[in-house]
C-alpha cells in the first residue's frame, strides 16, 4: 500500500464503524452512469467492515465526487470539512447537533494517473454528533 493510500483509509479507519454496520449510511447515494457497488472496496478489507464503497475509473472520479456532492447537497447536507482525499459532510438535526458521513477517494495507482484504472470511493456514517459540543479535555 502506498503512503498516500494507507494515509486515507488510516482516516477512514479513525472513525468507528456505526452499530448499524457499514451499509447503514444515513445518506442517500445517487445512481451515476459508470459507478457501481464495491464489496471488495478496491481489495482493502479494513474497509470493508467500516464503509460503504463504489467504483468508478480514474477519470470519472473527480465529476462523480461532484455529481455525488451535490446529490447530498440537495438532500439537505453540507460539506463542512475537506482536504486531500476527504470530505466530510454534515447535517443538522432539528433538536440539535448534526449527522456526518465522510467520503474518501482513492485508487490503486495514485502517483501515476490511469485514466481508465479503477478508482473507488468508501462512504462512512461517523457515529459521533461533531456538531455538539465536546467538554474540554483535563491535562
Amino acid at each position: 500500500m502506498t503512503p498516500i493510500l494507507a494515509l486515507m483509509a488510516a482516516t477512514v479507519l479513525q472513525t468507528p464503524a456505526a452499530p448499524a454496520g457499514p451499509l447503514a449510511l444515513n445518506v442517500e447515494v445517487p445512481q451515476i452512469a459508470g459507478l457501481s457497488s464495491d464489496t471488495t472496496c478496491g481489495g482493502r478489507a479494513a474497509l470493508v467492515s467500516q464503509a460503504f464503497c463504489l467504483a468508478t475509473t480514474q477519470a470519472a472520479v473527480e465529476s462523480t465526487v461532484t455529481q455525488m456532492s451535490e446529490a447530498f447537497a440537495q438532500q439537505g447536507w453540507l460539506a463542512a470539512d475537506g482536504r486531500e482525499n476527504l470530505i466530510v459532510f454534515v447535517k443538522r438535526k432539528p433538536e440539535g447537533g448534526c449527522d456526518s458521513s465522510q467520503m474518501v477517494p482513492s485508487s490503486d495507482e495514485p502517483r501515476q494517473p490511469a485514466p481508465p484504472a479503477p478508482a473507488y470511493l468508501a462512504l462512512a456514517t461517523t457515529p459521533v454528533d461533531i456538531c455538539k459540543a465536546q467538554a474540554p479535555v483535563a491535562q
